[in-house]
């Protein structure tokens, strides 16, 4: 049994087999085996958000901070998928709060960018740093900015960030400072926030303020409770109907949720957001395809915007609908040619369906508009190297070195492929 144990184990924990798993365990399997993608058990978990057979796993010696082939970890990915249960178990058994994914990224990155609050809040909490920036050259305020839409839920993980300290003047590798993005995307919500957040604040009516504070602290009960009884104290019924759904949600009373939300959009100006937030309901509720329905009705409201798309090419990945994420990248990259995030964003899916030439193509793009940044080249190596093409990686890592501003990594990976 114990020459099998490491992919029985892995196909029990995907199956959800919670006793079986318990009696692998307690026969001394190595809990932290890993398949062939380089995955513990534990990181199957939580990649289901499995907050369950994770504890199990914990409680048997899994570590939360084993790396796969990609570099991620189970804290990491908890973190990035906006599984906070999850995130608050990895913080509680050893997780390094220092460690960062292969592009750079903390928990509280791509919480940010895909507008998960509660996660946001549990990574300034656990004091992960607001500044830190990632291989891009963006920080968690950067990427709510760049990547939200200064609606509703993006407004709150920026109010969160601010008062956690982070830098509204700290620039991007285009020079560009999370300001000036707000400025130039026309979020005036947002500019206001970023420069006046005392004056804003003081502009929320009482019963809104006692629910910002309230899911601050993470009692949505008594939240909701606010909401109950004081729906007069909202002039506005959007942020009525916002608000009901955003805390239903977090009560993972996802039928109701949806209601609110609904009511919210047939109101409000900004239907798209709402789109988002109702997609976002179904995903957790874990009904994909109803998920993916609404993603598209955000799309179709307001299918010049990059925003509704983008976020669901995030989830097309989550799922590894690689082909459909691809599809909704040049999308994206006709009408942004220059991103090199979604160029970056292309080359990964690519690469994951195995179609290596065409991910090339992709990061040459993110080469051609961000030349210094030493992340490209490595993507674009990596990808040589798959194919069998040695002497064209080094030569790539050698013209990294020669463009790039931090080189210390680049010299690393030359030597590594030098002796391969």
């Amino acid at each position: 049994m114990n020459a099998n144990a490491p992919m029985s184990l892995h196909k029990l924990v995907i199956n959800n087999r919670v006793d079986d798993v318990m009696t692998y365990l307690a026969e001394q399997v190595e809990v932290d085996s890993r398949d062939q993608n380089g995955c513990t058990a534990l990181m199957i978990a939580v990649q289901q958000n499995n907050l369950t057979l994770a504890k199990v796993l914990i409680e048997h010696g899994a570590d939360v901070n084993a790396r796969d082939v990609n570099q991620l970890t189970p804290y990491l990915c908890a973190g990035a998928n906006g599984f906070h249960a999850l995130l608050s178990l990895t913080l509680a058994n050893g997780a390094d709060v220092t460690s960062v994914n292969r592009f750079g990224g903390t928990p509280l990155l791509p919480s940010s960018e895909k507008g998960f609050l509660r996660t946001v809040l549990v990574s300034l909490d656990a004091g992960i740093p607001v500044n830190h920036a990632n291989k891009l050259g963006w920080s968690a305020l950067l990427e709510a900015v760049i990547l939200g839409d200064g609606g509703y839920l993006y407004a709150d993980v920026i109010e969160g960030l601010l008062d956690a300290g982070a830098d509204i003047d700290l620039q991007d590798r285009d020079g560009l400072s999370a300001l000036d993005h707000a400025n130039a995307l026309g979020q005036q919500s947002i500019v206001a926030l970023m420069t006046q957040r005392e004056q804003v604040k003081q502009g929320y009516s009482a019963a809104l303020r006692l629910v910002k504070q309230h899911i601050r602290q993470f009692d949505y009960q008594a939240a909701l409770a606010v909401l109950t009884t004081n729906r007069d104290g909202f002039t506005n019924p959007v942020d009525y109907f916002y608000y009901c759904g955003y805390v239903l949600t977090e009560l993972a009373r996802f039928d109701e949720a949806i209601t609110a939300y609904r009511e919210g959009l047939a109101l409000s100006d900004n239907k798209a957001q709402f789109y988002l937030y109702i997609a976002n309901s179904y995903r957790l509720a874990k009904q994909t395809q109803q998920a993916l329905v609404e993603f598209d009705y955000g799309i179709a409201v307001q299918p010049e915007s990059p925003f509704v798309r983008y976020h669901k090419s995030n989830y097309l990945r989550e799922l590894g609908m690689h082909e459909d994420a691809v599809d909704a990248m040049t999308l994206l990259l006709a009408q942004q040619p220059h991103r090199y995030d979604y160029s970056f964003h292309q080359a990964n899916s690519l690469r994951s369906l195995g179609r290596h030439d065409e991910a090339i193509a992709a990061i040459e793009n993110a080469i051609k508009h961000d030349a210094r940044n030493g992340l490209y080249y490595q993507h674009k190596a990596k990808s040589l190297e798959i194919m069998g093409l040695l002497e064209q990686a080094i030569a790539v890592i050698n013209q990294a070195i020669e463009a790039c501003d931090d080189v210390d990594e680049l010299v690393d990976i030359k030597n590594t492929l030098s002796n391969k």
